[in-house]
């Protein structure tokens, strides 16, 4: 397997509370967080797993992961100008790795997929709901 270069890293707090509000996916092992900067430099990534996931032994094992997987989608799938963050999960730590790198390459394509702000409809748009469901059952449920 070929060894990917490093991706470069989000160290300071503020970036990561800048990718806090911006798209988000989540996937079975990990969550997306990207956002878009005012460059065209090449993709960061910063990660965090917090204490619930487990013991900072265990933490470090499930960050070494995301780290890892980013090392080789990033570059490959990752866009110039753009910031993410990988927060891990408890099955970051279980998850098969070719299933936690189809996570990650998932979890880019739905950011990408998307306008900031913008939600995925539910049905296909115009589809008739009169026959088993109100439309006020549609937008809260």
């Amino acid at each position: 397997m070929t060894r990917h270069p490093d991706v470069p890293r989000l160290l300071k707090r503020a970036e990561f509370l800048a990718a806090s509000r911006a798209v988000k996916w989540a996937a079975n092992s990990l969550v997306l967080q990207a956002r878009r900067r005012d460059d065209e430099a090449t993709a960061r990534a910063g990660f965090t797993v917090t204490k619930k996931v487990g013991n900072a032994v265990v933490r470090n094992r499930a960050r070494r992961r995301l780290k890892e997987a980013a090392r080789e989608i990033l570059p490959l799938h990752g866009k110039a100008g753009y910031d993410y963050v990988l927060v891990g999960r408890h099955s970051t730590l279980t998850r098969a790795w070719p299933d936690l790198l189809d996570d990650l390459r998932l979890a880019l394509t739905k950011v990408h997929g998307r306008a900031p702000g913008a939600r995925q409809p539910s049905r296909p748009a115009g589809e008739d709901l009169s026959h088993s469901e109100s439309k006020e059952d549609t937008l809260h449920g």
